[in-house]
């Protein structure tokens, strides 16, 4: 049996057409098969949602009081920083005497009257007065002359109006110098009061 030409020709079109279809369809099927979802799937609920956002509310709560407390110590170290550099600047300034006196100088006075506006701008601050005497002399006898210039320079701070009880003295006599040279000049160094912050 022989098939006209023209009848082939339009069996060829219908295969092919419905080849196309076919491969249309299956085509259309595989992009769409991702996008549908099961009723529910892929979907936050009302509650889930609540309680994301208040995760999110208590996580931002806690790193806000963590920004705070950061602040907080960094002022806070700060002012110990700048209470440390006032503090050394007020324990470095020794009151000097002259060679075998406990007597204060001018010199001694004003700088005891900074002192004593220091220690009223600082309250609470405590101070322990150290006597200290050049390596001239006995042991005993630099021991008293430290203990004497220590109580000199307590005696006139308390006579500005600082209490007793925020002042201590004791007297190292010869025993620790400032400048171990032995001259004149590292003498008159170690010839002091010194002040140590409690």
């Amino acid at each position: 049996m022989k098939m006209k030409k023209g009848s082939v020709g339009v069996l060829m079109v219908f295969l092919l057409l419905g080849g196309l279809l076919l491969f249309g369809c299956s085509k259309k099927e595989i992009q769409t098969e991702g996008l549908v979802t099961k009723p529910g799937e892929g979907q936050i609920s009302d509650d889930e949602a609540e309680k994301a956002k208040k995760k999110a509310r208590i996580r931002e709560q806690e790193l806000s009081e963590q920004q705070l407390r950061e602040k907080a110590l960094a002022e806070e170290e700060a002012r110990r920083k700048a209470l440390a550099a006032v503090a050394a600047q007020f324990e470095n300034e020794d009151v000097h005497f002259e060679f075998d006196q406990f007597v204060l100088s001018e010199n001694a006075k004003a700088l005891l009257n900074k002192k004593a506006q220091w220690l009223r701008e600082h309250g609470t601050a405590k101070a322990q007065i150290e006597g200290h005497c050049d390596e001239r002399g006995s042991t005993e006898y630099n021991l008293a002359l430290g203990q004497k210039r220590a109580d000199a320079a307590l005696q006139y701070l308390v006579a500005l109006g600082i209490s007793p009880n925020r002042l201590s003295t004791i007297s190292y006599g010869k025993e620790r110098p400032v400048d171990p040279g032995q001259n004149e000049a590292a003498w008159a160094k170690n010839r002091r009061a010194h002040f140590v912050l409690k």
